[in-house]
């Protein structure tokens, strides 16, 4: 089994394994960082790289999987700036502990 859920190439499969790469960046594990892209498109099929979500970077994905810029108005967090202002910005909860998107193991 991959670690990802969902339908995809090689090349997409390595295009969210560098999101999931960004992502262990903020201190979580691989586990979790695998189980944030599946709970987001594991139920999906992706074309061959580069699909339509590639316009975006892997970095793009990873924040926008990770943080909530707080202003519950459906922005993305601005981490391209300088010195962005982090201070509204909200960790968004992992998958529950029975998701489906826990393909590997949970580390202590």
């Amino acid at each position: 089994m991959s670690e990802f859920l969902m339908e995809a190439d090689e090349e997409m499969l390595e295009f969210f394994s560098q999101i999931a790469d960004v992502l262990q960046s903020f201190g979580i594990t691989r586990a979790e960082a695998v189980a944030r892209v599946n709970r987001a498109w594991g139920h999906r099929k992706f074309g061959p790289y580069p699909d339509l979500m590639c316009h975006e970077d892997a970095d793009y994905w990873a924040y926008g999987l990770y943080y909530d810029n707080g202003k519950n108005d459906g922005t993305s967090v601005p981490y391209w700036e300088d010195n962005p202002d982090r201070s509204t910005w909200q960790i968004v909860p992992p998958p529950p502990a029975d998701s489906p998107a826990w393909t590997l193991p949970r580390e202590p």
